[in-house]
């Protein structure tokens, strides 16, 4: 077996194990690293397919910012077990009962598609920082420039809007 498949098995059972983790933490602390492990082993197949780029930003705005986010704000608001409400048995074997229903579909469905080989060229640049930057400064220089203006504009109004509420508030 090749490395790539070894790799490619490894960070899937490495995903799904840390999606279960989510879903089955009590404790939302546990939660939340269990998902940052998920977004490596994604990160990790974004490197299996050459694409670099897609890599380093997932680790960086998706484990990095925002699960940095989500721990804040649940130490914050300091989730306790206790505080969480009973949940209803019929809830849950409802939520049984249509997790099992989506497997099935899922399973079902993989059961009928087609096996397709993919080939991976080696040396086609695909994914690439490069690429990526010419052919957002290339094709869609257009757009980009006009999302930058309206960030910007954005971003003045909200210190406008910060700087009124500051000002009535010293005068008051």
């Amino acid at each position: 077996m090749e490395i790539t498949k070894i790799l490619f098995w490894f960070l899937t059972a490495l995903a799904v194990s840390g999606a279960i983790g989510v879903v089955a933490c009590k404790n939302p602390i546990y939660s939340v690293l269990s998902l940052i492990i998920v977004f490596f082993a994604i990160s990790g197949h974004y490197i299996l397919m050459n694409a670099q780029f897609l890599a380093i930003v997932n680790i960086i705005v998706y484990a990095g910012a925002i699960m940095v986010l989500f721990l804040f704000v649940i130490m914050m608001i300091n989730l306790n077990a206790e505080t969480e409400p009973v949940k209803n048995v019929y809830l849950k074997m409802a939520g049984v009962i249509s997790g099992l229903t989506l497997m099935i579909v899922l399973v079902a469905a993989l059961a009928h598609s087609e096996n397709v080989n993919i080939v991976m060229k080696q040396g086609t640049g695909i994914g690439l920082t490069e690429n990526l930057g010419k052919t957002l400064f290339n094709n869609y220089v257009v757009p980009f420039e006009i999302s930058s203006v309206l960030f910007l504009s954005a971003i003045v109004g909200a210190i406008l809007i910060g700087k009124k509420d500051a000002v009535k508030q010293k005068k008051a």
